[in-house]
């Protein structure tokens, strides 16, 4: 049984394509954990600087909090990444640069302005939100292509006949 998988390409891929899978079954379900566990914990957080006496969300405050939402909706982006895996759609180059690009942004937004980071650091996430922004554009300009080459050509318009 397992050389003639291991000699016929088609059950074999067909094989690695259940691994595969079933790994994206999993690791959804873990993504959903992890989703519960951090939303509630943003909560919480927030829910402890809105406690009476203290100034809520100034300042670092709001930087961090600000930070976990971001993390929170990038975990939600990966997780409909492997959703749209499960559902055949195949991977969704858009959807992963739009991750891709919450992510250089949380990072820039939770940077302490005092951190002292160097030029060269902050030039890398500059030139790393440019290219990321410049690829979702032409990956979005060769789908629109692609959708208007598909759509019916338009009804030409007739005229009414002159009297």
């Amino acid at each position: 049984m397992a050389l003639r998988l291991w000699r016929d390409d088609h059950r074999f891929l067909e094989l690695i394509g259940r691994f595969q899978r079933a790994l994206a079954r999993v690791v959804s379900l873990a993504l959903v954990v992890v989703i519960l566990v951090a939303t509630a914990q943003l909560l919480l957080g927030i829910g402890a600087h809105l406690v009476p006496g203290q100034l809520p969300l100034i300042g670092t405050e709001l930087n961090s909090v600000l930070g976990e939402v971001l993390t929170v909706l990038i975990a939600v982006e990966v997780l409909e990444n492997v959703a749209s895996y499960l559902r055949d759609e195949g991977l969704q180059l858009q959807l992963v640069l739009i991750t891709a690009i919450t992510a250089v942004a949380r990072k820039i937004i939770v940077l302490p302005s005092d951190s002292g980071n160097s030029p060269l650091y902050l030039l890398g996430l500059g030139g790393a939100t440019l290219f990321l922004c410049a690829a979702y554009w032409l990956v979005e300009q060769q789908a629109q292509h692609r959708r208007s080459a598909a759509a019916p050509p338009p009804e030409p318009v007739r005229e009414p006949p002159l009297d």
